[in-house]
């Protein structure tokens, strides 16, 4: 019989690495595997009779990215930048292979924060278009961002150009 402790603990429950990254009036909660990276905000490329929720074009890594604005999708004004702003730079989530990365700009510095299963419960506030849900962490509501839409939302956008 072996006496070694078990790596693993099936009742523990797994904490997800995750970013809490600032926006106007909203927090946005990700899992940091679906961020490539966060970058110093520099002003996008404007890009020409484009819908106010796209900022335009950032050059990372050799490669064009599109910034969005998650405040205007969702209908609302564009907050413009802060002086601690930072363009988070996600990952592509499958909707299309000609788009790697989006990038949305964030009004401060994200916080790192461990999220397990228990620590969170679905919030009573509704959500909005680009909102995967809304989630109560610690006595905060934060908002898990959908970003499949967020990309069909550009790629529709390219496709009726």
């Amino acid at each position: 019989m072996n006496n070694a402790p078990l790596a693993i603990q099936p009742d523990t429950p797994e904490e997800i690495p995750c970013l809490m990254l600032p926006l106007a009036g909203r927090t946005l909660l990700v899992p940091t595997v679906s961020i490539a990276e966060m970058v110093s905000y520099s002003a996008p490329q404007a890009i020409d009779l484009a819908p106010d929720w796209l900022l335009g074009i950032v050059e990372w890594r050799n490669l064009q990215v599109p910034v969005l604005s998650f405040e205007v999708l969702n209908g609302e004004a564009n907050p413009g930048t802060a002086l601690r702003s930072r363009l988070a730079v996600f990952n592509n989530t499958g909707v299309s292979d000609e788009l790697p990365f989006i990038a949305l700009p964030t009004q401060a510095i994200p916080k790192l924060i461990r999220v397990s299963g228990q620590d969170i419960s679905v919030s009573d506030e509704s959500n909005q278009p680009f909102d995967r849900m809304r989630v109560d962490v610690e006595d905060e509501t934060l908002v898990i961002p959908d970003i499949s839409s967020l990309e069909q939302a550009y790629v529709e956008w390219l496709g009726n150009r």
